[in-house]
């Protein structure tokens, strides 16, 4: 036998000096003769967060006796689950509150009461309404029509006002006293501990009079299906695939010289053009449109220019660089530290300031740079993203500008050939995302000399999808077969995260559907499972084996079951759900039923 009390509510006023006076709870634990081998310990919530301490002890020789003091009410707010838990296990609720913290009374009337009333709706839990302290304007008053203290402190009317909406019991305790904690307070808490306990012995001896009267054999209990294998996600390396890009050069079709031609920084036009406009008024992409992107070309003009002769190169294969002449010495000098800082996503703004500094070690120099990068950067017509918007705020700036370079043919040095249809791409994004095509595109292979590459084993979708995400970072299969056929074009290419990206979107679509739906669907999921394993895709096979086991009353009745081979029927027999044994304790159950000829009380 047990008794549960729930405490809630701080005895305690914001302005109090005595921090530590004991709660009421520990007050009335410590002085009563009828509780003995107390222990306490901190008890964390759903969230893992400290939110109440735990009491247990004996109460009435033999009782156990569990009490959770809870005095921050900040709890309902926070974590919902707990204190829905509290209070639904509680045999008793005793609400704290100071009579000098009118604030506080009025936030516990405003917003906890009502969920309180919420969770009591379906049970009948004593409550008891404790109202703590000697008002401080004057004597205690107890008269209900008293309103020289209404200002400061809380009321009797108001307390007892509260104990009605609640349906509860209201005590006001001057001071934590033995009379107050043990008589008092003690007194109506002991005798709703006394009324809890008559209650469960009563209930307990219904249960068995129940039970006595209908001795029939239990139905057998139906264990829950194994846990799935958890499929982990892998973290975006989007910007250091580009980063990484600078870094070794490969491809690069841009070099920037100085005035004295003394250094060369090579570059891509399709990276530098998706992080600046200005950069693609330099190099052609688009003519000035309006008032705005004049300026930009002007001052793109006063920054640098583009030598004549390789400007617009009509070579078909592997072009000489485009010659950029960076006019302003003090920035050609910090165009190393200014690309990276384009390839890394441009908003590491900060990191970026700390570089220059370091290099030039003259303020009005680093002024002059700064101020140069975010014209560079700067839309036209609009504020500049990153004078306006700090690191944390500018995030993942090639997800979208990429894409505008998706599919089309401008500034695209490479075109794939599949199913008779052509598509443009640019090797630097592509040597970039994937190890694959950057060995193809830069080793000993026909496809490094050559602007048309013919795709094979792929469909036309499939593989712009693929793309897509080499873009953007990002990809939304529009069924469970296209992403199998992204799966296996991302196995083909070895980009990893992408196949794991198609593993989780099957598995939730799977997941979400409904078992008729599942049962009547032409989805073979044992061809998936086919593929999956074809394909190394060793989490996705995994997780759909036990999925076929977990739903073995569905798909052992469809004749793709029998293109099992003998080691995954093996496993599904041996994980099914519900197992053989559940099925045929469930028959025999039936049949006693039957053979008792009445109805069963249970199913």
């Amino acid at each position: 036998r047990s008794v549960n009390i729930v405490a809630f509510g701080n005895e305690r006023d914001g302005f109090s000096e005595d921090r530590q006076q004991p709660s009421l709870i520990w007050s009335y634990l410590g002085r009563s003769a009828l509780i003995a081998q107390i222990d306490s310990s901190p008890a964390a919530g759903h969230l893992g967060n400290p939110v109440f301490t735990q009491y247990q002890g004996c109460v009435f020789g033999n009782v156990r006796l569990v009490v959770h003091d809870c005095p921050v009410w900040d709890m309902f707010d926070s974590d919902w689950y707990t204190s829905r838990s509290l209070i639904g296990g509680a045999d008793i609720i005793v609400i704290k509150y100071s009579v000098n913290d009118k604030t506080s009374f009025q936030e516990l009337k405003d917003s906890y009461v009502p969920m309180i009333k919420k969770s009591l709706k379906h049970c009948s839990v004593p409550v008891i309404i404790s109202a703590i302290g000697a008002r401080k304007n004057g004597v205690p008053c107890t008269c209900p029509l008293c309103t020289s203290d209404r200002r400061s402190c809380v009321t009797t009317s108001e307390g007892v006002q509260l104990a009605k909406d609640l349906g509860g019991t209201y005590l006001e305790l001057h001071t934590l006293n033995d009379f107050y904690v043990q008589k008092y307070f003690g007194g109506v808490l002991e005798y709703f501990m006394i009324q809890s306990l008559n209650q469960k012995s009563s209930e307990k001896m219904k249960k068995r009079k129940k039970t006595q009267k209908c001795p029939r054999v239990q139905p057998p209990q139906l264990e829950q299906p194994e846990k799935m294998p958890i499929l982990k996600g892998e973290a975006s390396h989007y910007e250091a695939d580009l980063h990484n890009l600078l870094g070794c050069c490969q491809c690069a079709d841009v070099a920037f010289y100085p005035e004295d031609l003394s250094t060369v920084v090579e570059a891509h036009q399709v990276i530098l053009c998706s992080a600046s406009p200005l950069f693609m008024l330099l190099f052609g992409v688009r003519s000035p449109a309006g008032p705005g992107e004049a300026s930009v070309a002007r001052a793109a003009r006063s920054l640098f220019a583009v030598e004549p002769g390789d400007a617009f190169p009509t070579a078909p294969c592997r072009p000489a660089p485009v010659r950029v002449l960076v006019k302003d010495p003090v920035f050609c000098s910090c165009l190393p530290d200014i690309l990276h800082f384009i390839y890394s996503g441009a908003f590491q703004w900060e990191q970026l300031e700390e570089d220059i500094r370091k290099k030039l070690k003259d303020p009005e120099k680093t002024e002059h740079v700064l101020e140069k990068v975010k014209c560079i950067l700067k839309t036209p017509g609009k504020l500049s993203t990153v004078k306006d918007c700090r690191s944390h705020q500018i995030k993942q700036l090639y997800n979208t500008s990429l894409r505008l370079f998706f599919n089309t043919p401008v500034l695209a040095d490479v075109i794939f050939k599949i199913q008779g249809a052509t598509v443009p791409a640019h090797r630097a994004v592509l040597v970039a995302r994937c190890e694959v095509m950057a060995a193809m595109f830069n080793g000993n292979y026909l496809e490094a000399n050559s602007i048309l590459v013919p795709v094979y084993g792929v469909s036309k979708d499939t593989f712009l999808s693929f793309l897509e995400y080499l873009y953007t970072d990002s990809c939304c299969p529009a069924s469970i077969l296209q992403a199998m056929s992204l799966l296996i074009c991302a196995e083909m290419y070895q980009v990893m995260r992408l196949q794991h990206i198609c593993e989780l979107y099957i598995i939730t679509q799977l997941q979400s559907m409904p078992s008729r739906e599942l049962a009547s669907t032409s989805l073979s999921i044992v061809s998936l499972l086919k593929k999956a394993k074809f394909h190394n895709s060793d989490c996705l096979s995994t997780w759909l084996l036990h999925f076929i086991a977990t739903n073995y009353l569905i798909f052992s009745q469809k004749p793709e079951f029998q293109d099992l081979s003998v080691e995954e029927r093996s496993f599904v027999e041996m994980h099914r759900w519900p197992s053989s044994l559940y099925l045929k304790q469930l028959a025999d159950y039936r049949s006693y039923i039957h053979s008792q000829k009445c109805h069963c009380t249970v199913m």
